[in-house]
């Protein structure tokens, strides 16, 4: 009877010990005590990762853990459900199957030199079923945790709606900007057959009364002549604004004379020199990109008057293969072009946001490069438009 006993008392040991290692392997257990005979000991155990997994498990970002050469360790289901595979065949393969070749070379050499802060890099994900999803990779470097080779730590956060956001925000700027675009035509045109043409009337009354006073009338005769060149200034100024408002040069004689009276005009207003060449173009832009090109240097020109306090602009138009691209120099004042526009407290951040704006929407690129003291570099390129999309232009036009 007492060896069943004992035999029975070891079966419950048993029993008790197996659900010990199977808790510590599942990470249920923080914390081990094992009597001794020095009393108790308490022993912390890796698995009180347990609540991080948890949480982990919970996050609505994808989680992983990678080996140096992009074996996956370790993801969470959230991952497996972005990639749309089961968990168990994600795990144990290699991270490099969702993503492509340009990316993997691209995360390979971030990998290398990934330091305690961590990295960032955004991809496309290639998903089992086929599909692809935007993403953002987080990286930092995790410890070995007893393994000797180095693992990275992963965080993957998907940036669809962030992306049909951003689409949506580009879509209204563009509408604003088209929409802007008519109304300054509009006011053109009325500033034009409106206020132009009384002005001019207001001209020729104040010659012809100036004419009909007698050589006596001397004050009067002054102010005529006074009241006429008057009407004179106030009508070139309407003129100005109203090129401003819709250059009509730039639908009449093409994009390098309007950049040249643009040009012009500014040098002759402010005394800033601006030295102006343009190589021959062998295509021509749309019309939204020869206007976007004219926006660009008048809001470029706009801020080397208000904040660069620059003595001399360069401004260069040429023809690099199938681009057109319009570089404007300043030798100004410069600034960070890191810095929000909030920050800097209105100083052109907001016009160097719209001109990038206007380059996106007809298909181009813009760059600054400034230092502070150093002058500021705005550099726009536009795509020549194919022929085959000039045809349909010409058509749309033609039928128009």
């Amino acid at each position: 009877m007492k060896a069943v006993r004992d035999l029975a008392g070891v079966h419950v040991r048993l029993a008790e010990a197996e659900e010990a290692l199977r808790a510590i392997r599942s990470g249920e257990v923080d914390t081990l005590v094992v009597a001794g005979k020095h009393g108790p000991k308490v022993f912390t155990l890796q698995g009180a990762e347990h609540a991080y997994r948890r949480l982990i498990e919970s996050m609505n970002e994808g989680a992983l853990t990678l080996a140096m050469d992009k074996t996956i360790l370790y993801a969470n289901q959230c991952f497996a459900k972005m990639v749309r595979c089961p968990l168990n065949q994600v795990m144990g393969g290699s991270f490099r199957r969702f993503i492509s070749a340009a990316d993997r070379m691209t995360l390979r050499s971030l990998m290398k030199r990934t330091g305690p802060s961590g990295s960032k890099i955004q991809v496309e994900l290639h998903a089992g079923d086929g599909s692809k999803m935007p993403v953002q990779i987080s990286l930092r470097p995790t410890s070995g945790n007893g393994v000797d080779r180095a693992t990275i730590g992963m965080v993957v956060t998907d940036l669809t709606e962030a992306r049909r956001s951003e689409e949506l925000l580009r879509a209204l700027t563009h509408r604003v900007v088209q929409v802007q675009e008519d109304e300054r035509g509009r006011v053109a045109l009325e500033l034009h057959d409106g206020i132009t043409q009384l002005l001019c009337a207001m001209q020729f009354r104040s010659q012809a009364l100036v004419s009909s006073l007698a050589a006596h009338d001397g004050p009067a005769r002054v102010e005529a002549k006074e009241l006429r060149e008057m009407a004179g200034a106030t009508a070139r100024e309407v003129e100005r604004v109203t090129r401003n408002l819709r250059p009509g040069i730039l639908d009449q004689l093409g994009l390098v004379a309007a950049l040249r009276d643009a040009s012009t005009e500014f040098a002759e207003r402010s005394g800033v020199q601006v030295k102006l060449t343009c190589a021959r173009l062998t295509g021509r832009l749309t019309a939204n990109g020869e206007l976007t090109l004219y926006r660009i240097l008048q809001e470029a020109l706009r801020n080397v008057e208000k904040h660069a306090g620059a003595r001399l602009v360069t401004v260069s138009l040429t023809q690099p293969d199938a681009f057109v691209q319009l570089v404007i120099k300043d030798n100004g004042t410069g600034f960070d072009p890191e810095q929000r526009p909030v920050a800097r407290k209105g100083k052109g951040g907001l016009g160097l946001v719209g001109m990038r704006e206007r380059a996106t929407y007809v298909g181009g690129a813009l760059a600054v490069k400034s230092v502070r003291r150093g002058g500021t570099e705005i550099e726009v390129r536009l795509p020549l438009p194919s022929r085959p999309a000039l045809a349909r232009a010409g058509q749309r036009l033609g039928n128009s």
